[in-house]
């Protein structure tokens, strides 16, 4: 059997196919999973970073997440939680430009 038949006939019976789905695949990177507006509200992330607010069984949750386009955004979490799932997709607060955010200070090694 080729793989699309094989994903028709799960999601046909009803097996969740959003376990196997990574951020990578999308070209997202979430930054945090379930958070509250309080931690995201952080000014050290980046400017470039998202938030998305879905539902899962009736609990609504929010992911601060980074991504090219928010069409792959909407796309990832979509294919993971379905139809229905993404509820609201707004910025972030960063105010970190995203080159330098990820950027570790440089150790000072011995002076010559």
């Amino acid at each position: 059997m080729t793989v699309a038949v094989e994903q028709e006939k799960e999601m046909v019976n009803g097996e969740d196919t959003g376990s196997n789905i990574t951020p990578s695949d999308y070209g997202c990177q979430i930054l945090q999973e379930n958070t509250t507006l309080e931690n995201a509200n952080n000014k050290s992330l980046p400017n470039d970073a998202i938030l998305i607010w879905y539902v899962v069984d009736g609990v609504e949750m929010v992911d601060l997440t980074r991504c090219k386009k928010t069409s792959q955004l909407f796309d990832m979490y979509y294919d993971k939680y379905g139809p229905g799932a993404v509820k609201k997709i707004d910025f972030g607060y960063g105010q970190m430009n995203p080159r330098l955010w990820a950027i570790k200070p440089k150790t000072e090694g011995k002076k010559k």
